[in-house]
């Protein structure tokens, strides 16, 4: 149980950061019918301006070396099974940028449950998050956005003042 829940921490601020993964893709805002009329073009999904998956994939990974090496929080993620943290992760991130991805694992409330996560444990996490994007060169949009899902996601992992 530690274990996923640790997962599942990983996954959520993996998914909130990672989705500004590898991009310096810029979407068009508008385009010309023949010079006639003009038309708006979708922006591209947070998704597509990552890069897909194998740009989420790598930050994810990225992400996941910064965890290991990070004292303030490392022990958390002693007993988890990495690649499948990892695939976890991933799916998260897929998902939540507007990806063709599900992710399949547990809400971050009963991932996380008896875990004792502080505020501080917390941010370092999202801290590691921002510098595997910093690492890909994920603009500042796409960072925004992520972080803008992992936020809300506070409420469900930190348990310990």
């Amino acid at each position: 149980m530690k274990t996923t829940l640790i997962a599942s921490s990983v996954v959520f601020s993996c998914a909130v950061v990672s989705m500004g993964c590898a991009s310096d893709m810029k979407s068009s805002t508008s385009g010309y019918d023949e010079g006639r009329t003009s038309n708006r073009i979708a922006p591209a999904s947070l998704y597509d301006r990552l890069g897909g998956k194998p740009a989420i994939t790598a930050v994810i990974d990225d992400f996941v070396g910064r965890v290991a090496a990070d004292n303030r929080i490392n022990g958390k993620f002693v007993n988890a099974n990495i690649p499948h943290l990892k695939m976890m992760l991933v799916e998260q991130v897929c998902q939540a940028s507007g990806g063709p991805c599900t992710y399949t694992g547990p809400d971050m409330k009963t991932i996380h449950a008896g875990m004792q996560i502080t505020n501080e444990q917390f941010d370092a996490l999202v801290g590691d998050l921002v510098e595997s994007l910093n690492n890909f060169h994920v603009g500042e949009r796409e960072k925004e956005e992520i972080l803008s899902v992992l936020g809300p996601m506070r409420k469900d992992i930190v348990t310990a003042m």
